[in-house]
């Protein structure tokens, strides 16, 4: 991942015209990145600081979606055993900010070695779905880190008041 703050061009605007493969890497890349930079800069106490009747929150998002990574790409996707994630990653008291930035990274790298030995329609197995193909975890995962990354982007609004995308 870059050093952040981001800055332009982002990844999908640089693939206008690539392949499906690369157009889907970029957005998902991208969205990886925009959860990062909501996280990116706080303190560990303003990153699990509760601003909504949930239980999300800005570091809950973030092991959120390191869990999200790992249950596609390294179970569903790999064959690896489920990692005990029951709680969806949300709980976060023993977590700091620098930790998790780099648990995700380190996951989002991982995620992405195994796509790399996959082509599009390789599948996996889904305990309730059955057979998944790289490509429907790709948009799944867009999708997921993407709606997590509106979730953050507000998260981070009522927390300091940083507005925007990146």
């Amino acid at each position: 991942m870059e050093t952040l703050p981001l800055t332009p061009p982002y990844g999908p605007e640089l693939v206008g015209t690539a392949g499906e493969r690369e157009v889907l890497e970029s957005f998902l890349d991208f969205y990886r990145k925009v959860i990062v930079s909501k996280v990116y800069g706080l303190s560990n106490e303003d990153a699990k600081r509760r601003l909504v009747p949930s239980l999300t929150t800005l570091a809950g998002l973030l092991r959120h979606v390191t869990v999200v990574e790992r249950n596609w790409f390294q179970h569903v996707l790999a064959g690896q055993p489920a990692a005990g994630d029951e709680d969806g990653g949300w709980f976060v008291d023993d977590a700091t900010v620098e930790g998790l930035i780099a648990e995700y990274t380190q996951e989002c790298d991982r995620s992405r070695s195994v796509a790399a030995r996959l082509a599009l329609e390789d599948v996996g197995s889904h305990p309730q779905l059955g057979p998944i193909s790289l490509r429907w975890v790709y948009i799944h995962m867009i999708d997921e880190t993407a709606r997590h990354a509106g979730h953050a982007d507000i998260l981070r609004e009522l927390t300091d008041g940083a507005t925007g995308t990146v």
